[in-house]
């Protein structure tokens, strides 16, 4: 609190006096006197001393929350901190109340925003004030220190305020870079809002009455530079915020009144002007009296501009702290755009020019942002002509950054710069640009697929230009040949789904017109000139082929996201329109395609593929079979005419998809499969009937082998995705492969596909008996485990055997496990004898092994990636019930899972217990609450207990993974909660006990992390919450260890505590009992700035009362997955890291270095 004034000390007989509260006793008063200079002597009476100065704080906080009466009911009065913080009144009413304070007791009012600053900053020490009049310039510059007092564990700083010379005084704890403007959580958010609309809202207020005063804006300004040159980084970050906003709000004045003398000079000269009969004196001095009071204004506002500009930006816009350079860079552009008169300059431009180059991203992006508010405007772009000489290497350069948003941004700033800016971009630029659709990233593929799309294909001007001898298509033909020529261009063919992706947002129209796609197709070259190349043909298929791809899945392609998007009612709809859209184009022209191309196996391919996106039930619905007749026969003359594998192979998943129960059309499609299935096999049937007659088969001519080999790559590629067991194929090959092991001499092209053949044979057999036999469950999980071990460098050989199982076969070999392994069986109660009991003993043993062996042959498909790791979760629900019998081989396959992939790992534990708690939930009464005494419910905390204790003692190796089941564990328990507000109760909270047994696995800053990340869940206070909220409780109880970390983490997310309440008992006593090393400002200084820059999240809590360590290290390592997408908040630059935590960090450390903020050094502005 700061002390408010005694009038006496405007004597002016008096040079200096000490100025403090009239509540405070005199003794305290004299002591506090002799704190300021130094007088101390003892170290028990210096901290007696600082114990008066804590008293003297709370007093005073006491003293200014004097309550009164007013209509009858009692108001507290409170700082002014806490009304801008809480933000419970409007910002206006606000203001106003302050100024009409400053009216009355203008000192009083001023140390009042004096303190509210100093709060802002995160200190709730002690300010004194002392009142400057006449000392020498090197008397002030002697006052203003920075100084350290080992015995009291107190800070100092003295700084000017004209008139005043301040003290701060607060503990050294409050260097542990944790103050509001860097707090996370939508409270804090909130308080930086509310802090940046009070400094606006003060300088509009005050613009009338007393902003010229020449007292109340020397004053600020003279604080807010003296804070802004503190060691300290929590009062360098929040004075210069502060001096930026408080620029840009004066930038507007200034505006506003040069507006306003333009207008007077008008009038002025309008009247001047007048017959002299009409024009009156008094109204020329009247207006020249308003001309001239408009220009004073204007200047008083100019020293003002002048003053911060100079005073701060000048001296933080290259603080080794991002935050505060990015806070100078996004500001310098808001001035550029308000106003480009004064600002928009090269004098000015050269600082976002040199912030280009900043290592940082956050300051890059700030200075990328500004460039697109000035270059998106026409009328600026002309005084951009040197900047843009300058740096455009730099910018054209920036989409190659490596942080995303700052590609992204620079990417669309060049966008901006095409456009207004002619001839700026050469064609080589360009060309690099373009190159830039191709990138994984996709907000930045889109951004260049917008440049792409302006610069090269849209023909914005030509659109209603009528078409020439009345063609159709006009404008999109032009557009997709410039597409295809760009394609062929960049060579990079098979990237062709990412260049659709890229364009899709802008050129989906013109991507979207099939009808002009396949018209061009079908055009005959001999008779039209404008008819497509081969290339260009093959290319437009290509294009075609991820339009039609992109329609339909409405998501990007692989590689290009992390996975697929959840679709909007909208975009849902759109997507079945243009599913629609799809099937009845292609449905009559695709046969007609397919016709044309049908010897050329590249375009057939990609042909093929189009059916599987087909709305099936259109050709029933609209009287269609006809044109399925001729894709049949198409298809059919296809497979006749081609051995090759990938045209086969198109060509049997066509009739998978067109074979599907469910439709209508299966019986038509069923018919012409069996009738090609029957020649196919007929056919082979001939060749190996004359291979077999023959003496010597082996000896056959080429032209023979050659056919046998088409013939048997026809029946393989049909057989993978068909079941061909009928026609009785597995002899037929077995034959041959018989023929080789005994004779040998057989052709490689014969026995390749043949071995395929008999495997796929195999498959379908035992995938048919597998689910009521045992020993064929066995042999094929051992098949699956053998064929996904092959070595890819065999060959040919390595891809022709790969089966990956499909889901229906994962689904049935899970179903089969748990009907087999875990299924009760009820036991009889009998009288046996002796024998009896022992044969009966005998076969249990005999049915166990037989249930661990299927358990572990399935098992080891899991770990081997065979079947997808979630499967493991129906295992792991087993692990406590069945754990005497199978507890080894769920431990061990819980642990080479956990090998493989730590984080699906993590996964697959969490939807186990995700699933349990579901199956309870549905098995319980709902509308009774619920029960957490139950057996079922005891038993899910004691399996996750189980679990926790499988990652052993080594928490940094596990980290990720722990971090992960907290993460995914807080979203399942906050799912269904109305509004997302934290308000309503969410009716699976309860869960929350059950990763609480997780919480001793998680290191103390990664509780810090989670408690955070559980915070943006929740809307109010605990304490407000009733007794069904107590799961919350306990598991935020689990995640804070002691109290110390628990008030340290409260006062970091946003349970706000106010102003001028005391540290905990413990903190004091560390502050009384430790010492801390000493530093200097020199060897301070001489530290790394970027290890400076990267220092955060310090804490006090742990550490020894004789040796504190104040360095703390910066967060190594990120927790990306703790950033849900539902939620769709922004906490912090960073968002959620984790420190990097080592095994000798978590011993107590004895370094002795003091972690000070040093500002860099000084450059020539």
């Amino acid at each position: 609190m700061i002390a408010e004034p005694n009038p006496a000390s405007n004597l002016p007989n008096q040079k200096e006096n000490a100025v403090h509260d009239e509540t405070v006793p005199e003794s305290a008063v004299q002591n506090g006197s002799c704190l300021r200079n130094g007088n101390l002597k003892t170290p028990r009476e210096k901290r007696k001393i600082r114990e008066q100065c804590e008293n003297i704080r709370r007093n005073s906080s006491d003293c200014r929350r004097v309550s009164h009466l007013q209509n009858g009911e009692v108001v507290e009065a409170v700082t002014l901190f806490e009304v801008v913080s809480m933000g419970k009144r409007a910002m206006q009413s606000v203001v106003d109340d302050w100024v009409e304070a400053y009216k009355q007791d203008r000192n009083v009012a001023l140390l009042d925003l004096i303190n509210f600053f100093i709060q802002c900053s995160g200190c709730q020490g002690m300010v004194t004030a002392e009142m400057f009049q006449s000392l020498h310039k090197k008397d002030v510059m002697r006052k203003m220190t920075e100084t350290f007092d080992e015995e009291t564990g107190l800070q100092y700083k003295k700084f000017m305020a004209y008139p005043w010379i301040l003290t701060v005084t607060w503990p050294v704890d409050m260097e542990n870079e944790d103050y509001p403007l860097i707090r996370t959580g939508p409270y804090w958010k909130k308080f930086k809002a509310n802090f940046c609309e009070f400094i606006a809202v003060l300088v509009q207020q005050c613009q009338r009455s007393i902003l010229y005063d020449s007292y109340l804006m020397d004053t600020i300004i003279s604080l807010l530079t003296g804070l802004a040159d503190s060691m300290v980084r929590a009062f360098r970050h929040t004075s210069t915020l502060a001096a930026m906003k408080l620029l840009t709000a004066v930038v507007s004045i200034h505006l506003n009144l040069d507006v306003n003398k333009h207008n007077a000079q008008r009038l002025y000269e309008v009247e001047e002007n007048r017959i002299s009969g009409k024009r009156t004196s008094y109204r020329l001095d009247q207006l020249q009296r308003r001309r001239k009071e408009y220009e004073q204004k204007l200047l008083e506002i100019q020293n003002m501009m002048d003053a911060i500009f100079k005073g701060t930006f000048l001296n933080r816009y290259r603080d080794v702290i991002p935050e505060i350079r990015a806070t100078c860079i996004e500001e310098i552009g808001s001035w550029m755009k308000t106003y480009p008169d004064a600002f928009l300059n090269d004098s000015y431009l050269k600082y976002i020019g040199w912030m280009l180059y900043d290592k940082q991203a956050e300051v890059r992006l700030k200075c990328l942002l500004g460039l697109q508010g000035i270059y998106s405007r026409k009328e600026l772009v002309s005084r951009m002509d040197l900047f843009t000489s300058r740096f455009k290497d730099r910018i054209v350069s920036m989409p190659l950054d490596k942080d995303h948003e700052v590609a992204v941004q620079a990417m669309k700033l060049l966008m901006l710069v095409s456009q207004n800016c002619e001839d700026v971009l050469s064609a080589e630029d360009c060309e690099t640009l373009y190159q830039f659709v191709y990138t994984t990233h996709r907000p930045l593929a889109v951004a260049a697929g917008e440049f792409l799309y302006k610069r090269l294909l849209s023909h914005e001007g030509d659109e209603e230009v009528l078409p020439k001898r009345g063609e159709k298509f006009r404008a999109s033909t032009d557009q997709l040949k410039a597409l295809i020529h760009f394609f062929l261009e960049s060579e990079l063919h098979k990237h062709v789904t990412y260049l659709v992706d890229s364009l899709w947002d802008w050129a989906g129209k013109f991507l979207k017109d099939w009808e002009c796609m396949t018209t061009l197709l079908l055009k005959n070259a001999e008779e039209d000139e404008e008819a497509l190349s081969d290339a260009h043909e093959s290319a437009l298929i290509e294009i075609i082929l991820a339009t039609v791809r992109e329609a339909a899945e409405g998501h990007p392609p692989v590689g290009r996201g992390a996975a697929k998007k959840i679709l909007s009612v909208k975009e849902k709809k759109i997507q079945l329109e243009d599913c629609t859209k799809i099937t009845e184009h292609f449905i009559m022209v695709l046969p007609q395609l397919l016709a044309k191309y049908s010897t050329d196996a590249e375009k057939v391919t990609n042909l093929l593929q189009i059916p599987q996106y087909y709305d099936l039930d259109v050709y029933s619905t609209g009287h269609l079979e006809k044109h399925l007749d001729a894709l049949l026969r198409e298809v059919k003359d296809i497979v006749a005419k081609h051995s090759d594998m990938s045209v086969l192979e198109a060509s049997s998943r066509t009739y998978y998809v067109l074979c599907s129960e469910e439709i209508a059309i299966y019986s038509q499609v069923d018919c012409a499969r069996t009738q090609l299935i029957d020649e196919l096999v007929e056919q082979l049937n001939q060749l190996l009937n004359s291979f077999w007659q023959k003496e010597e088969g082996f000896c056959a001519d080429a032209g023979e082998i050659s056919r046998i080999h088409s013939a048997l790559r026809r029946i393989a590629a049909f057989h993978n995705a068909h079941d061909l067991t009928k026609w009785n194929l597995y002899d037929k090959t077995l034959r041959l492969l018989v023929f080789e092991m005994e004779r040998g001499g057989l052709s490689l092209q014969m026995i390749l596909p043949a071995l395929q053949c008999t495997y796929f044979s195999l498959l379908w057999q035992l995938a048919a008996v597998a689910e009521n036999s045992p020993k064929a469950f066995m042999i094929l999980c051992d098949w699956l485990l053998i064929l996904s071990h092959q070595d890819s460098n065999n060959n040919e050989a390595a891809g022709l055997l790969d089966y990956p199982p499909s889901t229906s076969l994962q689904e049935k070999l899970l179903l089969f496990i748990q009907e087999h392994v875990f299924m009760e069986e009820e036991e009889e109660s009998k009288d046996l004898t002796e024998e009896e009991e022992r044969k009966d003993k005998n076969c249990k043993l005999n049915d166990l092994h037989k249930k661990r062996s299927l358990l572990a042959a399935y098992c080891k498909l899991i770990v081997y990636n065979v079947v997808e790791m979630a499967a493991a979760a129906e295992i792991y629900k087993h692990y406590m019930k069945t754990y005497n019998d199978f507890g080894d081989i769920i431990k061990e396959t819980l642990s080479r899972t956990r090998h493989n992939n730590k984080i699906q790992s993590a996964k697959t534990l969490i939807l186990c217990l995700q699933q349990l708690f579901q199956t309870h939930v549905e098995s319980h009464d709902s509308s009774s609450g619920m029960d957490l005494s139950s057996a079922s419910f005891t038993n899910m905390k004691e399996l996750a207990r189980r679990f926790s204790l499988t990652f052993g003692w080594d928490q940094v190796k596990s980290r990720e993974s722990v971090a992960m089941i907290h993460k995914e564990g807080i979203e399942f328990a906050f799912q269904g909660a109305t509004g997302m507000d934290g308000k309503c109760l969410p009716p699976k909270l309860s869960f929350l006990l059950i990763i609480s047994e997780f919480s001793n696995k998680l290191l103390k800053p990664d509780k810090r992390l989670v408690y955070a990340y559980l915070q943006r869940y929740i809307a109010e206070p605990l304490s407000c919450r009733g007794d069904e909220w107590q799961p919350l409780v306990w598991y935020r109880n689990s995640l804070l260890a002691n109290e110390d970390e628990e008030s340290s983490v409260l006062s970091s997310l946003g349970e706000w505590s106010p102003v001028g309440t005391s540290k905990t008992s413990s903190f004091k006593r560390k502050l009384s009992n430790g010492s801390l090393p000493e530093t200097s400002h020199t060897e301070a200084a001489s530290k790394d700035p970027d290890f400076q820059c990267a220092s955060q999240l310090a804490s006090a809590a742990g550490k020894s009362r004789k040796k504190l360590k104040s360095r703390e290290m910066h967060l190594q390592e990120h927790l990306p997955f703790l950033c849900p997408v539902g939620l769709q908040r922004r906490y912090s630059q960073h968002e959620i890291k984790t420190e990097a935590v080592s095994v000798q960090d978590q011993a107590e450390d004895t370094s002795e270095d003091v972690d000070i903020d040093v500002v860099g050094a000084d450059q020539d502005s």
